[in-house]
């Protein structure tokens, strides 16, 4: 996987700066947050992997962002750490209640933090519960939440995918090429913040596929400006002088070199009015149909 994004959220600036410096010479992105709103932002912004939460913060206290993040379908499945000088067991109780994870009180021995941060990050990922590269939900929380979607009304599902990554990550690598799936992850999310719904749900089912629930009568508007954003940003991903001719040439492992379109995103959108579904494997395989279908 490439780098695990944490979201340190701690007033005391001595403490979250000596854990963005420790953190960061352990191969971590680092994103810091001095309250507890800050916090609540940065996470729609950065999705990050893990939150280190301190509980006492000068706004919304720990408990509170903790309550938020799992009532929020984009952010309920993000590990959470809670970090605070209290030892008392009733409020260790209040945490775990909450949805944290874990529990580690001041002073701490960092050691024992990374592993507790290396440990939760590693379970949701073997739990199949996030993507290691984008760090949105996968697997089982994608299906789980077509299970509930299905028995409702008015929901829309995309199925988007890049096309032309892998002429990408043959020429640019795989760094680039992970650049660009978070690239798109945190692009997905911006736009779903800005025309969807506070339940809007944002998953990655696997390399360059991601998916989007949304309403209804949200889906149009948000899979044009997904399309139009996408291919004016991604162009940020290649050099000069790609951008210029807009292709890439490809050599083969025979020395042949083909040229390769600049990737744009193609977004299948199904819904209840539009089709029936007998199960969750009719949605996924009608809106892939919608998205190869998808050449604009």
């Amino acid at each position: 996987m490439g780098k695990a994004r944490l979201l340190i959220v701690e007033d005391d600036g001595d403490i979250s700066n000596m854990l963005r410096i420790y953190f960061t010479s352990q191969g971590y992105d680092v994103d810091l947050a001095p309250r507890g709103s800050d916090a609540l932002e940065k996470t729609r912004q950065v999705m990050p992997h893990l939150i280190v939460l301190d509980i006492m913060l000068p706004d919304i206290d720990g408990y509170g962002v903790c309550r938020t993040l799992r009532m929020n379908t984009r952010t309920s499945h993000i590990p959470v750490i809670f970090l605070t000088q209290k030892d008392e067991r009733s409020d260790r109780l209040q945490g775990l209640e909450l949805g944290a994870d874990d529990y580690i009180t001041k002073p701490f021995d960092i050691e024992e933090l990374k592993l507790r941060v290396q440990n939760a990050i590693a379970r949701a990922e073997r739990e199949s519960l996030t993507d290691p590269q984008s760090g949105l939900p996968a697997g089982r929380m994608i299906e789980d939440q077509l299970r509930r979607m299905i028995r409702q009304k008015g929901w829309a599902f995309m199925d988007i995918r890049i096309n032309h990554f892998d002429p990408f990550k043959d020429v640019y690598g795989f760094i680039a090429a992970n650049d660009a799936l978070r690239f798109t992850a945190m692009l997905i999310g911006e736009v779903a913040d800005e025309l969807g719904n506070d339940s809007d749900f944002v998953g990655h089912a696997g390399g360059d596929n991601f998916v989007l629930v949304t309403s209804e009568e949200r889906a149009a508007a948000i899979r044009q400006r997904l399309k139009e954003r996408f291919a004016e940003a991604v162009l940020a991903h290649y050099s000069f002088m790609d951008r210029q001719q807009g292709y890439i040439n490809v050599t083969d492992k025979n020395g042949q070199t083909t040229q390769a379109p600049l990737m744009t995103l193609a977004v299948g959108v199904v819904s209840p009015t539009t089709h029936s579904f007998a199960d969750i494997r009719e949605i996924t395989e009608l809106a892939a149909e919608e998205r190869r279908r998808d050449t604009q």
